[in-house]
């Protein structure tokens, strides 16, 4: 089984490239992030058309989450722990897998920049919310990938200039603590489970020349609980989507399952 994860920064607009993506890489679930539409807006009939099965979680000009699946698939939106939280950044969908299933939830983590703000706290708070609801989920002893956008620098060997981020809410010290303490769950970090090759990015800025220079940093990640991390295969960055005419800010990555 192919699962990949993608945060496409507008999905209305990138609709050509998500489809060229699903007809190459032949993803058997594909994890979406930043669809920026309510549920309607999304480019159902064309996904649906390519084979795919679509579960969205929309939210008008920010966020959304959606989970493409080749087969049916049986959905949950939202993450739990706060009824008042109405950001549209978590779908969790059981996907059969053999003579079984694997849990799979697209995840996009909340910003969490300027830190010092509420939008700090509210990163933090979510956060904890993951690490309680994987908590929850490892106890079923089944295939669990939770993949995403996390907003999340993990190492230094992840950001081009380590320096230049020490003060971003992405690469705080708090953040990447909250981090590895959802690791410290018995996750693990797919691509870490493959290589500690430094300088292989996810995401790349508009600005400043950050995509030719390669001035990069890892923050989509799929951690993979152990029964699925024992059956990983490989790890692949589709890093030729960034070069693509107006394309998103991030690239796919996917992981193979036996």
């Amino acid at each position: 089984m192919r699962i990949a994860t993608w945060n496409v920064n507008s999905v209305r607009q990138r609709t050509e490239h998500l489809l060229q993506y699903l007809k190459e890489a032949e993803p058997d679930v594909l994890c979406l992030q930043e669809l920026k539409c309510t549920d309607d807006a999304f480019p159902r009939l064309e996904v649906e058309s390519a084979g795919y099965n679509v579960a969205t979680h929309g939210q008008k000009t920010y966020n959304g989450v959606a989970i493409l699946s080749k087969r049916p698939i049986e959905v949950t939106r939202g993450l739990p722990g706060d009824e008042a939280d109405e950001h549209a950044r978590y779908i969790e969908a059981l996907v059969p897998y053999g003579d079984g299933v694997v849990r799979v939830a697209s995840i996009y983590l909340p910003n969490g920049n300027p830190p010092m703000t509420e939008k700090y706290t509210y990163k933090l708070a979510w956060m904890d919310r993951l690490i309680s609801h994987a908590r929850g989920l490892l106890k079923l002893e089944e295939p669990l990938v939770l993949a995403g956008d996390y907003n999340v620098i993990p190492h230094a060997r992840d950001v081009h200039d380590p320096q230049a981020w020490a003060g971003d809410a992405l690469f705080l010290p708090q953040t990447r603590d909250r981090f590895q303490e959802l690791i410290n769950l018995g996750l693990t970090d797919a691509l870490r489970a493959c290589t500690d090759e430094a300088g292989l990015y996810t995401f790349w800025d508009y600005q400043a020349g950050a995509w030719p220079r390669n001035k990069g940093i890892r923050i989509d990640h799929l951690l993979l609980s152990p029964q699925a991390a024992d059956k990983l295969q490989g790890v692949t960055i589709d890093k030729h989507m960034r070069a693509l005419e107006k394309p998103s800010d991030h690239v796919p990555i996917r992981i193979d399952l036996a």
